[in-house]
């Protein structure tokens, strides 16, 4: 068994969440083919270096991919995460630097999803967390495209009551204004340029170390450290693949 394969408590978290097969060829082994998966996140090596212990690498592509066009790992992720319940939500965004192999796309292609910025060729994924540091949702961009493009996407379904942290990217006056709807407060830095006071914690602003450290485990997957995949939601599911992954230690560690 591998490090980079999921635990026999991971295994039993996720077993009852993948799709069933009642009729047709038996499918094979889901949780071979998943520690192929899990070991391609975790190695960044391409999928024809699969190790034979977990049968042939065009299985385990073209289960990956399948399932990416069902999004199954969409539903994985929303199964595993869910919000602590001490009313702290973060979000931020971090970029990634795109493989020269994975910007071979042409520049009319619908599902590139990098851009030019200071660091080259990057994508920027967005993420929000929850006090602890684990993830709730995740979307990806452009690497040049402001913090704020995903913002309203991710906060779309906040619950009322919590305070958001963010940095000083995120102060902007219709994102206090939604948190007001629902009943929420923004505890961000205001820009130097804001004419009126805001009220603002510093102490409270220093939880937002958390989502900061969830980046930098996240990027321990080499898959997501950077960015080999082309099309921008395989790049995507990879990304909650990961954070399904973090979510599931950080429970068996707890349990």
């Amino acid at each position: 068994m591998s490090r980079y394969d999921p635990t026999d408590f991971e295994w039993s978290l996720i077993e009852p969440l993948l799709p069933n097969k009642p009729r047709g060829v038996p499918r094979v082994d889901d949780r071979r083919v998943l520690n192929g998966i899990f070991w391609v996140l975790r190695s960044g090596a391409p999928w024809r270096d699969v190790p034979d212990r977990y049968g042939p690498y065009t299985t385990c592509y073209n289960r990956f991919r399948r399932w990416t066009m069902a999004g199954i790992w969409d539903s994985l992720m929303d199964a595993v995460t869910r919000p602590s319940d001490d009313g702290i939500t973060m979000i931020d965004g971090t970029s990634v630097r795109v493989h020269h192999l994975a910007a071979t796309l042409r520049a009319e292609h619908q599902d590139r999803c990098f851009g030019r910025s200071r660091g080259g060729l990057t994508t920027k994924i967005h993420a929000v967390t929850d006090g602890n540091g684990l993830p709730i949702k995740i979307a990806i961009t452009p690497g040049h495209a402001h913090d704020l493009t995903a913002a309203n996407e991710l906060l779309e379904d906040l619950p009322s009551g919590v305070m958001l942290l963010a940095d000083k990217a995120y102060d902007a006056d219709w994102l206090r204004e939604k948190l007001r709807t629902k009943r929420s407060w923004a505890n961000i830095p205001p820009k130097s340029n804001r004419k009126r006071p805001l009220v603002f914690s510093p102490w409270l602003y220093k939880k937002r170390n958390l989502i900061e450290r969830f980046f930098s485990k996240l990027k321990c997957f080499r898959q997501i450290a950077t960015r080999y995949d082309k099309l921008g939601m395989t790049f995507l599911a990879m990304t909650k693949l990961a954070c399904v992954r973090l979510t599931l230690r950080h429970n068996e560690s707890t349990a």
